[in-house]
């Protein structure tokens, strides 16, 4: 595409199917990895991939000639493909229907990558529930109670 340039710093986040704690630490790095392999392997630029037991964030600059739902649906189905054949949880492994996507400017990117890195810390004093209303709320995302993710808290 001559003559196009563009910045799309976009932050998605997803979850586990009934929000079970498996993504363990044994296989959780590797999955972070994998994840980044597959933004690069579809053309987008990865800034920060990682998470915590029931939730994954991801942080990409994305190729203008991309459409973000079609992103998801390929890092979803690879990663939970990756997971089912690596056998690393009893049973088939799947992620909740959806995503929440939000965008950010240049200047924001070094705050939502340590943002992002420091998940585990995170979650020590916030649930995945409250993190994610609160991102909803933050940017003024009109959600329905009903098609947000489930939450077992």
């Amino acid at each position: 595409m001559a003559n196009t340039y563009t910045q799309f710093n976009i932050h998605a986040v997803f979850a586990v199917k009934g929000r079970q704690n498996l993504l363990v630490d044994k296989f959780r790095i590797e999955l972070f990895q994998y994840i980044h392999g597959i933004l690069k392997n579809r053309g987008q630029y990865p800034l920060a991939v990682n998470g915590y037991k029931d939730h994954v964030h991801i942080f990409f600059e994305l190729h203008p000639s991309s459409c973000i739902s079609d992103i998801m649906r390929d890092v979803k189905a690879s990663a939970s493909k990756w997971i089912n054949e690596n056998k690393f949880v009893v049973g088939n492994f799947s992620w909740q229907e959806g995503y929440g996507g939000f965008s950010y400017s240049r200047t924001q990117r070094d705050n939502v990558i340590n943002y992002i890195m420091d998940q585990e810390k995170h979650h020590s004093t916030h649930s995945f529930q409250e993190e994610y209303l609160e991102l909803l709320r933050k940017y003024q995302i009109e959600f329905k109670n009903e098609y947000v993710f489930e939450f077992y808290e």
